[in-house]
C-alpha cells in the first residue's frame, strides 16, 4: 500500500505581520512551519502505516528551503520526502500548483508503485483557499472526499475505505474505492511528536529533488506566473479599534444597572450579539 502526503511549507500564522504601506505580507525574519491541516494527513498516514505496512511518501513544492518541512515530516515517521522545486515553479497559484503536484505524484507512482491514499490538509493557513487538493483530484481523475473527520476503516484487499466527513448540518459516513484524495480536517487525529531515532533521521534525511528536468510531460505554459491566471484585485488591512473602558457611577448596583442598560441601548452592541434588552 502506497500512501501520499501533500504538504506545504507556511509562515507561522502567530508570527505574521502586515506591512503598512503596501499591505503585503512581511516573509522576512517570520518562521516557516509545516502547515497545520497537512500534518493531520501525514498522522493519518502513519497510522494507517503503523497498522497496515504502508509505505509513505511525502511531496512538497517550494523553495530549497522547504527540506527542512520535508525532514521534520521524515522524523515523524515518512519513508521519503520529495522537494519540487525550480524557478520555474514561482509565482504559482491553486491551478498551477495543482497541475505540478499532480505530476509529481505520478512520478511518485512510477518510482514506488501505484498510489493508493493520497492525503492533503482541508486548506493552508496562508492562503487559506482549500483548492489544491481538489484540483489535484480533478487532474489525476481520484475520487475526491473532502474535509474528513474520521477514517473509520481501510481494506487494502478489496480497496475499500469508509470515512466521515464534516458537512455544515451533519456528518456523512461514506465508502468510496480506492485510490482516492481525501482533505483533512483537524478533528481527525492528533499529530504525533517524533521520537528521538527519528529525530536523528530526519536531521541526517537530504530530500529527493525535482526540478522541471526530471518531468518528460510537463507543459511549461502550465506553471508559474505563465499558468497562473489568478489576479488579485486588492488587498487591505482590516481597522483596528482601540478598546474602551466605560466607567460607571451609581448611588446602588440598581442605579449602575439602569445606567448600563441605558448605554447599551444606545449602542449597536446587542443588535451585533442577538441580544434582547428590556428596560
Amino acid at each position: 500500500m502506497h500512501i501520499v502526503v501533500c504538504i506545504k511549507q507556511v509562515p507561522d500564522s502567530r508570527e505574521i505581520r502586515i506591512d503598512p504601506v503596501t499591505n503585503t505580507l512581511i516573509r522576512q525574519g517570520v518562521p516557516a512551519i509545516v502547515n497545520y491541516y497537512d500534518l493531520h494527513g501525514l498522522e493519518e498516514a502513519l497510522r494507517l502505516k503503523d497498522e497496515l505496512g504502508a509505505r509513505v511518501t511525502v511531496l512538497t513544492m517550494g523553495p530549497p528551503s522547504a527540506d527542512k518541512a520535508l525532514q521534520q515530516c521524515v522524523s515523524m515517521g515518512a519513508d521519503e520526502g520529495v522537494l519540487i522545486s525550480d524557478r520555474a515553479f514561482a509565482g504559482a497559484d491553486t491551478l498551477a500548483t495543482s497541475y505540478v503536484i499532480a505530476l509529481g505524484i505520478q512520478k511518485a507512482e512510477d518510482e514506488w508503485g501505484p498510489v493508493d491514499l493520497v492525503f492533503c490538509g482541508k486548506q493552508t493557513i496562508d492562503g487559506d483557499t482549500g483548492q489544491v487538493g481538489p484540483g489535484v483530484a480533478c487532474r489525476l481523475d481520484l475520487d475526491q472526499l473532502t474535509y474528513v473527520e474520521k477514517v473509520e476503516s481501510v481494506d487494502p484487499e478489496t480497496g475499500a475505505i469508509v470515512v466521515h466527513r464534516h458537512l455544515e448540518d451533519g456528518v456523512e459516513r461514506i465508502k468510496a474505492k480506492m485510490p482516492v484524495l481525501i482533505t483533512a480536517m483537524s478533528e481527525l487525529n492528533r499529530p504525533r511528536r517524533a521520537s528521538l531515532p527519528g529525530v536523528l533521521r530526519g536531521v541526517r534525511y537530504k530530500p529527493i529533488v525535482w526540478t522541471t528536468n526530471d518531468f518528460e510531460d510537463l507543459d511549461r505554459s502550465k506553471i508559474g506566473l505563465r499558468g497562473s491566471p489568478t489576479v488579485v484585485g486588492k488587498t487591505w488591512v482590516p481597522e483596528t479599534k482601540q478598546a474602551e473602558t466605560v466607567w460607571l457611577e451609581g448611588e446602588s448596583t440598581e442605579a449602575i444597572a439602569e445606567e448600563l442598560v441605558k448605554r447599551l441601548t444606545e449602542t449597536e452592541l446587542p443588535t451585533k450579539l442577538g441580544w434582547e434588552l428590556e428596560v
